[in-house]
């Protein structure tokens, strides 16, 4: 049987591209948490007001979970660099499965996000 060698810098570039995309995604809820405020001083009826906090509030999950994705990146790339550091370029399995783990779970969050953007322009299209 002949198994696929896995590279440190293959994990790397994933590193990257994860946290590239993390950042745009903080990136983009600051400005849907602007657009927040921005309603809010145009609405005064509660009902309305009351779902623009519990967006708000899945904004600030969502931040909070990709500040935790963000450490969890760098903490991985902290293993890679002491792999680096005895020339190893090849990651161990228990690593190896916890950055595809780590790769599902983004992946989830991405689609959670995805739903809650869905949503929020829909309310924005209402609301606006």
């Amino acid at each position: 049987m002949n198994a696929e060698v896995i590279y440190n810098s293959d994990l790397h570039f994933e590193h990257m591209q994860w946290k590239k995309e993390l950042l745009f995604l903080k990136d983009e809820i600051r400005s849907f948490q602007n657009r927040l405020k921005e309603l809010i001083d145009k609405w005064s009826d509660e009902k309305i007001l009351a779902e623009m906090g519990q967006y708000q509030i899945r904004f600030d999950r969502f931040q909070e979970k990709f500040d935790k994705m963000m450490r969890a990146i760098d903490s991985h790339e902290h293993s890679i660099a002491k792999h680096y550091e005895v020339e190893e370029n090849c990651l161990d399995r228990v690593l190896l499965k916890l950055h595809q783990v780590f790769r599902e779970k983004l992946i989830s969050q991405r689609k959670e996000y995805q739903n809650l953007k869905h949503k929020f322009f829909m309310f924005l299209t209402h609301y606006m």
